[in-house]
């Protein structure tokens, strides 16, 4: 078992050693050498080429500021679902959580033309609210149904008592509810961080001013249309992976507890 295990943690680590020992080469050693072959003469100026005249650190920035933002919306925004869906009695409740959870059979390609002319017409192309509010959305029905399964399995005994003490609906969901909840909580941030991180087709299709790009179209500056630099190319991703691999490698445990946790309803 053992054997079969460390076979499996190497097939998928030599990946990643593979894309480092790459990005430390230059053109000549890609296409003469072996692709397994180890950097004669590594090239750490490949890192400093791109992060300095590739504009790596603009796009790195981008990718941080909106990644934390989209995510932030969409876990309040989902969480104030979910509470209103659980916790409130109202008449179209299953309806509209039926709306929300049809948003995860929507595929991402078809909504790209709706969304354009949506953008265009309110002057949101190539501007960054346009990327955060469509993480945002379609982000939220996954969100929603992660934290649903944890919200059922709260007693209702402790929000019933805060109401007897006079808590308002704002003051229990703030104060009583969502510190609750952090657990799953956690387990949402960590995914709609690494599906933002990773995101290409919306960044490569709603936004053109390098100001505004990230890490993931920003590879595109090294492919040209007489010369590729490909060891620039696997620094940009050796940059790109790392933020979301650490985070990935310290907190995966909760993605886990966060999902079993709201598996089974109390």
């Amino acid at each position: 078992m053992y054997l079969i295990l460390g076979i499996i943690a190497f097939l998928q680590i030599y990946p990643l050693v593979w894309l480092v020992f790459f990005s430390l080469k230059d053109n000549q050693e890609v296409f003469n050498a072996s692709p397994f072959a180890l950097p004669s003469n590594p090239k750490w100026e490949n890192y400093v080429t791109v992060w300095t005249e590739g504009n790596i650190s603009v796009y790195f920035f981008n990718s941080v500021w909106i990644t934390l933002v989209a995510v932030v919306l969409t876990v309040l925004s989902a969480s104030l679902v979910t509470f209103a869906i659980t916790r409130m009695n109202w008449k179209y409740s299953k309806f509209v959580l039926g709306l929300f959870m049809i948003g995860i059979m929507i595929p991402v390609h078809s909504a790209l033309i709706p969304l354009f002319k949506m953008f265009i017409n309110i002057n949101l192309i190539d501007h960054p609210l346009s990327i955060i509010l469509t993480y945002t959305a379609f982000n939220l029905p996954l969100t929603i149904m992660i934290l649903l399964g944890f919200y059922y399995t709260l007693p209702r005994e402790i929000e019933e008592a805060a109401v007897m003490d006079g808590c308002s609906v704002h003051r229990i969901f703030f104060q009583i509810t969502l510190p609750l909840t952090m657990p799953v909580i956690s387990t949402t941030v960590i995914i709609n961080m690494i599906y933002n991180w990773n995101e290409f087709v919306f960044i490569n299709t709603f936004i053109s001013s390098d100001k505004y790009k990230t890490l993931t179209v920003g590879i595109q500056n090294f492919i040209g249309q007489y010369m590729t630099e490909w060891g620039a190319i696997g620094a940009t991703l050796v940059i790109s992976i790392l933020p979301i691999l650490i985070v990935f490698f310290f907190l995966s445990n909760k993605i886990v507890e966060g999902i079993a946790s709201g598996a089974v309803k109390g």
